[in-house]
């Protein structure tokens, strides 16, 4: 599994707005939505969702990364995207340093085998500091997306 075979061209942003955890998961379901990778219906269910699981524990893992997850029902297939912060977001990280990459990605309520799955995949290919310059670099989402492509970043 890669990054990109759970992203599409529309669901990655290059410069998030968002400085905080809660407005920059709202920012980021708001792009699923714009993409057409979630249903607007689903919206709502979507912050609910995650904000719960944030509320339980910071998906600031550390190291500049954040993954917020969640299961949603009423959901066919895992959706993802992906948002770069230069200026940071404050995440909560144990590390205490703020996020500049962000996966955000809700999963089938019955697919929990999928959900660690593609939380391990997101994991293990932002764990590559040689991965992380290169997505810092990046001019824009289309850059971005080619770093994350099948060619580039297998896991």
């Amino acid at each position: 599994m890669t990054l990109a075979e759970l992203l599409t061209p529309g669901c990655v942003i290059a410069e998030m707005q968002s400085d905080e955890r809660f407005p920059a998961i709202a920012e980021l379901v708001a792009g699923l939505v714009a993409s057409g990778s979630l249903p607007a219906a689903l919206r709502s269910d979507a912050l609910t969702a995650l904000q719960a699981r944030e509320e339980q524990r910071s998906t600031g893992i550390g190291g500049g990364i954040a993954i917020p997850h969640s299961f949603l029902a009423g959901l066919e297939s895992v959706v993802a995207i992906f948002g770069r912060s230069s200026k940071g977001i404050d995440f909560s990280s144990d590390d205490r340093a703020p996020v500049h990459f962000v996966v955000l990605f809700l999963v089938p309520e019955s697919q929990h085998t999928l959900h660690l799955q593609t939380l391990a995949a997101i994991a293990k290919i932002l764990n590559s500091a040689r991965t992380r310059s290169l997505l810092a670099e990046a001019a824009d989402e289309a850059a971005l997306f080619e770093i994350l492509s099948p060619r580039t970043a297998a896991v």
